[in-house]
């Protein structure tokens, strides 16, 4: 039982440890500076880790990513400027959603293609089926339906 106890205690101790190295306390002067802080920690990709952001990785190389944002940041520079230097420094990998560039163009340009390209087929669709329907009904038939459609306009 005392055996139990002591590994038990053992384990909560290892894993406080290893949970208090991965804890970041940082100092800001304003809540303000705080926010961009958070926001462009956010927006940024961790370069090791797929598809996680720099705020939510473990990874060294976060870690080094967060301490320089927090420094640029205390230096006074724009979002602008350190996004800027953050590109520089690890590539346009690193950014969430890439720049409006030549070589993105076609990246930002299909999914306004296909959305496009989806409601004019949609359109294209619905108007085949009305002239299909309207060209089923022989004369008789669509005689039938004025008669009926004009009776209930009526009442």
């Amino acid at each position: 039982m005392a055996l139990t106890r002591w590994l038990m205690a053992m384990l909560l101790l290892l894993a406080s440890s290893a949970l208090a190295e991965t804890i970041e306390l940082r100092e800001f002067d304003d809540p303000v500076t705080e926010q961009r802080y958070h926001d462009l920690t956010a927006s940024m990709r961790c370069p090791l880790c797929e598809n996680q952001a720099i705020n939510d990785s473990d990874a060294p190389i976060s870690g080094d990513m967060r301490e320089r944002v927090y420094r640029l940041l205390q230096d006074g520079q724009s979002d602008t400027e350190i996004i800027n230097h953050m590109v520089e420094r690890f590539g346009e990998y690193i950014l969430y959603n890439p720049r409006l560039e030549n070589r993105t163009y076609l990246l930002w340009g299909i999914p306004v293609g296909l959305v496009l390209l989806g409601t004019l087929l949609v359109v294209w669709m619905v108007r085949a089926r009305r002239n299909a329907s309207a060209a089923a009904l022989s004369a008789e038939e669509r005689a039938r339906l004025d008669e009926l459609i004009n009776r209930e306009r009526s009442s």
